[in-house]
């Protein structure tokens, strides 16, 4: 808590100052640096608490500062800065997004934008849809691929965005200087729901490339194990929201249940060779998946199926060592 405090001090005295210069009178649009800095230093999982008070304080800012009525000739400029992404016009936000240009200062910024994609006005998330892929490509790929990680886990819970607007975020994830971007993140991240983020991402083909990359070298043992599943499988499989299923209408009993959707990857490799990976993988999350594909696969392996069936029999995790004996069993060879 006191360390949002003191962000809450930072960014309110930067919204002020900013919001000052604005009403100077200056012909010069006024100079964001000074919020860019204290707003670089936000984490992007409050975003909506920031715009909330970004919006009161350049608010109530402004009309304190604003030039005396009878003082007309001495009117402020109404520019137009990524600030005006949080007013509370919906007219203001649609002519910010139609007027910017350029790449976006910081990733609070271009998350604002992608925000406007879920704005309960439909003419805002029209221009959020036609801004953001130009926005993107100017802006550095490091800071999409925080807004990109920030927003694919959750962006299924986006109310108001529809099939349209996601396909604008998978466009933007779809530039290769993004994709490369966002494999990297995900193979170093050491904590975070990256998994989730590569099944998001999966539903374009920037990453199919990356696969076997990440099924060797992610740090995050659930990365590897989907990775090393989507190669096995030969598809991708992400999570696409949840439909009601009613069990019993006359008694208004039901459940939500998981809408999954897939697709085929562009790539293929040695199914064979790459199970004998993952059965060796130092996580034991990686090498149920690979037990779980030998029992799948047991009829179409051949001679090295018995070789595997062992190897995974005497593993030390029960889990793992269970599919083996499972395995061992549909092949005839009881485990001792």
């Amino acid at each position: 808590m006191p360390y949002q405090k003191e962000h809450e001090v930072e960014v309110i005295s930067a919204v002020r100052k900013f919001a000052q210069s604005f009403n100077s009178g200056s012909k010069v649009v006024a100079d964001m640096s000074m919020l860019v800095e204290a707003t670089s230093q936000l984490s992007l999982a409050n975003l909506e608490f920031w715009e909330r008070l970004i919006r009161w304080e350049f608010s109530k800012e402004l009309k304190s500062s604003m030039t005396p009525k009878w003082k007309f000739w001495a009117q402020s400029t109404p520019f137009l800065t990524w600030i005006d992404l949080c007013s509370a016009d919906g007219f203001k936000r649609e002519k910010t997004l139609r007027t910017l240009s350029g790449a976006a200062p910081n990733s609070f910024f271009f998350a604002l934008a992608v925000r406007r994609l879920n704005d309960w006005v439909i003419q805002v998330r029209e221009a959020a849809r036609n801004a953001l892929p130009i926005i993107a490509k100017s802006t550095k790929p490091e800071i999409v691929v925080d807004v990109l990680c920030a927003t694919f886990p959750h962006w299924n819970s986006w109310g108001r965005m529809d099939d349209e607007d996601k396909q604008v975020m998978l466009e933007i994830t779809a530039i290769e200087e993004v994709g490369y971007s966002l494999k990297t993140r995900i193979l170093s991240a050491t904590s975070g729901p990256m998994t989730s983020i590569l099944s998001q991402a999966g539903r374009t083909e920037i990453l199919d490339n990356y696969l076997e990359e990440l099924a060797i070298k992610a740090i995050q043992p659930s990365v590897r194990a989907k990775s090393y599943r989507c190669l096995l499988e030969g598809k991708m499989v992400w999570f696409a929201g949840r439909k009601w299923v009613w069990t019993d209408k006359r008694y208004c009993v039901g459940h939500f249940e998981p809408i999954l959707c897939e697709r085929k990857l562009l790539v293929t490799s040695q199914f064979l060779e790459t199970l004998k990976s993952a059965a060796t993988d130092r996580s034991p999350i990686v090498r149920r998946v690979a037990g779980e594909m030998l029992i799948r696969e047991l009829d179409k392996i051949g001679t090295e199926s018995l070789m595997l069936a062992q190897l995974l029999a005497s593993d030390p995790s029960p889990s793992v060592a269970e599919r083996g004996i499972f395995a061992l069993n549909k092949l005839g060879n009881p485990a001792l």
